[in-house]
């Protein structure tokens, strides 16, 4: 068994990026740039009203205001401001040439249909200047970024309508054991509903990746083999669930080991998720994770999307916030570091949940968070701060 440090550290330095692909901008969203993206032009691209109002000279602002021109957005000025003149302008609108504020419509009122006068007292400028945001050749978004709504909106500002992504990981999804059965089915005695596969498929679904579910495999020998090999002729990387402890029917490790993978560690120093398994295959990879469904979740969680993400040629870093605990957590091993759900009882406080194992699912469904404990502690005292991470 080796340190949750260790298997981390070892796991993370195969995890290297594939080859590139461009996709087309509604596609874009949940992939990861493989190269920067530049600006090619100013934002904004002229001085631009931030107002509905009246583009004019703030020297001429004591004095009645003639408008020599109405300017819509999207339509450019053809007048320039002279003495005591104005242009009645649209948020959005250029502000012509020789203004220098623009008097929002609600501090002005007319004198006669081609007078203004300005009420207010004083006025801010209401004019955002070209390239205030961005400039022409600009790095707005780096390779390595994982591309949400708003990295599409700047893609699509800067007219890069087909970016250049990583492509993205393949993963088979194999459930192992003669107990399961699908959620279809009701479970008879000694048999249970397969949900471990469908939790990875969603979560692999969520970070990005594709995958694919390859069914259930009772524990024969011969039957996990075939499976195991036509999962890994298609995929990046197959996550098992179960199969991979001490029992009489656990045969996952040395299956893997016949389809060709060098397994690099075989059991973690982490609760849930001891005999967590990791192995590589020139660039086909595996995973063989523990039965129980709050394992597969965590170990997913901690390990499995790092991982992945890394493949994708993104660097993910899990959220972390520091809240106060406003109940004590105990236990009585501390040889392996230990996660525990959370929920958050207030802005800045959270408390442990309900939690009776590796096999309560419906625990994880509650948490809105995980706190780990780190091997060789025994307890958190309540009114602690600790760090959780966000589910």
């Amino acid at each position: 068994m080796i340190t949750f440090e260790e298997a981390y550290k070892k796991m993370m330095a195969h995890s290297v990026p594939w080859s590139v692909e461009t996709v087309s901008l509604d596609m874009a969203l949940g992939r990861v740039l493989a190269d920067d993206v530049l600006s090619d032009m100013d934002m904004p691209p002229f001085n631009k009203s931030a107002m509905d109002g009246y583009a004019c000279r703030r020297e001429d602002l004591e004095h009645p205001l003639t408008v020599v021109e109405h300017i819509p957005a999207g339509v450019f000025p053809t007048k320039a401001i002279g003495s005591r003149q104005c242009s009645k302008i649209m948020t959005g609108a250029p502000v012509p040439e020789g203004a220098d504020c623009v008097a929002m419509v609600e501090w002005t009122e007319p004198v006669t249909e081609q007078t203004i006068r300005f009420t207010g007292q004083d006025t801010a400028d209401h004019i955002c200047l070209k390239g205030e945001d961005i400039q022409a050749g600009d790095c707005v978004l780096k390779a390595g970024e994982r591309l949400g709504p708003a990295h599409v909106a700047v893609l699509a500002s800067v007219g890069c309508v087909t970016p250049e992504v990583y492509r993205q990981a393949r993963v088979g999804v194999i459930a192992t054991g003669s107990e399961l059965v699908e959620p279809v089915s009701k479970p008879q005695p000694a048999e249970i509903r397969n949900s471990n596969s469908y939790q990875l498929c969603a979560q692999i679904d969520q970070m990005g990746a594709i995958p694919q579910y390859y069914g259930i495999v009772e524990d024969q020998a011969d039957a996990i083999h075939r499976l195991i090999a036509k999962a890994k002729a298609e995929n990046d990387v197959i996550l098992l669930s179960g199969g991979v402890s001490m029992g009489d029917f656990d045969l996952v490790p040395d299956i893997l080991k016949e389809n060709g993978f060098e397994l690099l560690f075989e059991s973690v120093a982490m609760k849930p998720g001891r005999p967590t398994v990791f192995g590589r295959s020139d660039n086909r990879f595996c995973f063989g994770l523990p039965g129980n469904p709050v394992s597969t979740y965590v170990v997913f969680e901690l390990m499995v999307k790092p991982f992945l993400y890394q493949l994708m040629g993104h660097a993910f870093c899990a959220p972390i916030v520091t809240v106060t605990l406003d109940q004590a957590v105990k236990r009585r091993k501390t040889i392996r570091q230990s996660t525990l759900p959370v929920v958050f009882t207030g802005p800045r406080t959270v408390s442990p949940i309900d939690y009776h194992g590796s096999a309560h699912i419906g625990a994880m469904s509650k948490a809105q968070g995980l706190i780990t404990l780190p091997v060789g502690t025994q307890e958190i005292a309540k009114g602690s701060h600790v760090h959780v991470r966000p589910l």
